[in-house]
C-alpha cells in the first residue's frame, strides 16, 4: 500500500502511526483528525466486506473475527497488563522503524520495504498475545462486528497503540534528529 498511495498521503491507515507522526515531528497536529476519522472509517469498511464474504460460505461461524483480546480473549491467554505492554512496545517499534525508514539520511524509494518486513514481524510476535493491532482503525471494525467482549476490550487497543505510536515517535525523534 506505501507505493500504492503512499505519495497521495503518506499511506497513513492507522491513528496509532498518524499520532505518532505528530510526536516525531513529522505530521501537523491539525491535520491528524480528519486522517484518523478516514482511517476509522476505513477500517470499519474493511471489516465489513471480509465479513460479508466470510460469512458466504455455508457453515460460517463468527467466531472472534479476528479481533483483538486479552485474558480468555487472548489467543495464548495473556493478561491485561502483558497485553498493553505488548501493543505499546511493538507500537513503538513500529514507528521506530517508519522514522528511520523514512529518515532524509535512509536511502531513497526503500521505506515500504522496511516498514512491510517490520511490520510482518511485529505481527508474527505479537499475534499469539492479543490477535495483535498496533492499529486503533484495523481493531475497531472487527469489534463492532464481533460486539460484547470485543468492544468491552476495545480500549486497549486504542490506548496501548496511541501511547507506543508517541513513545516511538518523540523518542526516534529526540534521540536521532535533535534540534541543532
Amino acid at each position: 500500500m506505501a507505493y500504492a498511495i503512499g505519495y497521495i498521503s503518506g499511506c497513513h491507515l492507522n491513528p496509532a502511526v498518524t499520532l505518532g507522526l505528530v510526536a516525531g515531528g513529522r505530521f501537523k497536529a491539525l491535520d491528524a483528525i480528519p486522517y484518523i476519522i478516514a482511517q476509522v472509517i476505513g477500517g470499519i469498511a474493511a471489516a465489513f466486506a471480509l465479513y460479508l464474504i466470510a460469512s458466504g460460505k455455508e457453515g460460517y461461524v463468527l467466531n472472534g473475527f479476528a479481533g483483538n483480546g486479552y485474558d480468555a480473549f487472548s489467543p495464548g491467554k495473556y493478561d491485561m497488563i502483558s497485553s498493553f505492554i505488548a501493543e505499546a512496545i511493538l507500537t513503538s517499534f513500529f514507528l521506530f522503524i517508519i522514522m528511520g525508514a523514512t529518515d532524509r539520511r535512509a536511502p531513497a524509494g526503500f521505506a515500504p520495504i522496511a516498514i512491510g518486513l517490520g511490520l510482518t514481524l511485529i505481527h508474527m510476535v505479537g499475534i499469539p498475545i492479543t490477535n495483535l493491532s498496533v492499529n486503533p482503525a484495523r481493531s475497531t471494525g472487527p469489534a463492532l462486528i464481533v460486539g460484547a467482549t470485543a468492544l468491552a476490550q476495545l480500549w486497549l487497543f486504542w490506548v496501548a497503540p496511541i501511547v507506543g505510536g508517541i513513545v516511538g515517535g518523540f523518542t526516534y525523534r529526540l534521540v536521532f534528529e535533535p534540534e541543532a
